[in-house]
């Protein structure tokens, strides 16, 4: 039994549950539809195979080493989850008119396009950029002193996105089998507002936060 490699599968999943942007969008989008809510948990997934492939090549190691470039996809990857929760909470000032000048009739959310979807899960990932840091300082304490480090990085990272391709659909799926009840309009403003005001935050964080060494 190998067991670093079941060391490694505990960390990892602890790393891809932890509450973040990711899971934030993945709920969001999963309020509007299933499939939207699974497409974002896919790009999700497809932004992770990103940043381990990069820690496999070795090139997260030149991100890190250069302040300026990482600084770049700092802001970047704030820039876009401020922009995602500026989004999500004038949707909620949207709503709250509509239903104020109508509240007999208010018109249903507009569905989640596949594609938009996909691209926000995959971009709210890809531009992490603590994730390159994390998955290379984390993958080479799981590899075996006197193995060879290429095959076991790439079962290392390869692990970690099939956690993730396990997780969020999963998180997407809850969300839908829920919706019932997290669509009422009372209740579907309000993660609709808290997944804004958490992404908003996490955006000024990355954009205004220190640079990382």
């Amino acid at each position: 039994m190998d067991a670093q490699l079941i060391a490694f599968t505990g960390v990892a999943a602890g790393m891809v549950a932890l509450p973040g942007a990711d899971f934030t969008v993945v709920v969001r989008n999963a309020l509007a539809s299933r499939t939207a809510g699974l497409a974002t948990a896919l790009g999700v997934a497809g932004g992770l195979l990103v940043h381990t492939a990069l820690a496999v090549a070795g090139l997260a190691a030149v991100l890190v080493t250069m302040p300026v470039l990482f600084r770049t996809v700092q802001l970047l990857g704030g820039a876009y989850v401020l922009y995602l929760g500026i989004s999500a909470l004038y949707v909620v000032r949207r709503r709250v008119s509509e239903e104020s000048r109508a509240p007999d009739h208010v018109p249903p959310a507009p569905p989640q396009e596949l594609g938009r979807s996909l691209r926000q899960g995959f971009l709210t990932n890809a531009l992490n950029p603590k994730a390159p840091v994390l998955f290379l300082s984390l993958l080479p304490q799981f590899v075996p002193e006197g193995q060879p480090p290429l095959p076991r990085t790439l079962l290392l990272a390869a692990l970690v996105v099939a956690l993730a391709l396990i997780w969020f659909p999963a998180v997407a799926l809850l969300v839908d089998r829920l919706g019932r009840w997290l669509r009422r309009p009372r209740t579907a403003r309000a993660i609709e507002g808290g997944s804004g005001v958490a992404l908003t935050g996490l955006g000024l964080a990355l954009v205004a936060g220190p640079l990382l060494r």
